[in-house]
């Protein structure tokens, strides 16, 4: 495929590894040719880097099978997930999911990136609910200006939230960010 056909969630081999599409700029400067700029995360190591490709590039382009999976626990050798469809169980190592663990709770499906067989990494969706574990009260009239204050979620992430927000409340929060969206009503 060509450079100018990659897009987020797309996985590539460069340099013979294995890398996954995190964001994508589509640039033309004033002098000179267009570029793909590229942020990507290899899905064997969990590190990060930036590359940048001609438009007319060609790159090599993997399809990586995204399966329905369970996160079910961590251990001291990473995260345990199990294949919703055979029941296998799998370890991810810490270092590639990375901060992943902070928007995942036990028992909560989720897709696994699977290429020959072996699940590399997991994939977050845009949104999850928590539930806040610990936040200083409120201050009466806190809805008149927009004060946030620092609250600690059930997953141990920690993110800045309205002030009339309170402990034991589920907030909704963005995967990519981190930040705070809104509230979520109980049902």
């Amino acid at each position: 495929m060509k450079a100018n056909d990659i897009r987020p969630g797309m996985a590539l081999i460069v340099d013979g590894q294995l890398w996954q599409i995190i964001k994508i700029d589509h640039v033309k400067p004033g002098k000179g040719p267009a570029f793909v700029q590229t942020k990507m995360k290899n899905l064997q190591t969990g590190s990060n880097i930036e590359k940048r490709f001609r438009t007319a590039e060609d790159v090599e382009g993997v399809n990586l099978d995204r399966r329905s999976m369970e996160y079910l626990y961590s251990e001291s050798a990473g995260a345990v997930f199990m294949d919703l469809e055979s029941y296998d169980q799998t370890t991810i190592p810490k270092d590639v999911l990375g901060d992943s663990l902070l928007y995942t709770k036990p028992n909560q499906e989720i897709l696994g990136l699977v290429y020959n067989g072996n699940v590399l990494s997991i994939e977050l969706p845009a949104a999850v609910d928590l539930e806040i574990t610990d936040t200083p009260p409120g201050v009466k009239n806190a809805t008149v200006t927009n004060v946030m204050k620092e609250a600690t979620l059930e997953t141990g992430l920690k993110t800045r939230v309205p002030d009339f927000v309170n402990t034991g409340e589920v907030v909704r929060v963005s995967t990519t960010t981190g930040e705070y969206m809104s509230r979520v009503t109980q049902k």
